[in-house]
């Protein structure tokens, strides 16, 4: 369930005032385990460094990302394909056909 629309959208005081602190165009990273917190208007342009978990990662605020949450930008499990020897090998083959097909000579058109 989402937040109520009267109470408005939750950003984190602390983050707010690290924010504020900084200057328009700096690229210190403002580290936030702060995953919840929806993005501001205000903090666009500054870099946050968002947990997930193990690892801060790196977020460049941009204005299409005004109104989603700080933790959709930083995912938290690392997905591994499927499939093992085989899938790979048709990987490889594909690779292979390819890089033929791309180092052919282009056929002359009439």
């Amino acid at each position: 369930m989402s937040r109520s629309s009267k109470k408005g959208p939750y950003v984190d005081p602390k983050l707010l005032k690290k924010v504020s602190k900084l200057k328009p165009g700096d690229k210190t990273v403002i580290k936030t385990w702060s995953r919840d917190s929806e993005i501001a208007p205000e903090m666009v342009g500054y870099v946050f460094g968002v947990h997930n978990g193990k690892t801060f990662i790196e977020v460049l605020i941009q204005e299409e990302m005004v109104g989603h949450h700080l933790g959709e930008f930083a995912l938290t499990r690392k997905f591994v394909k499927h499939g093992g020897k085989i899938q790979r090998e048709l990987e490889a083959a594909q690779k292979v056909a390819q890089t033929q097909k791309a180092a052919a000579p282009p056929e002359a058109k009439k």
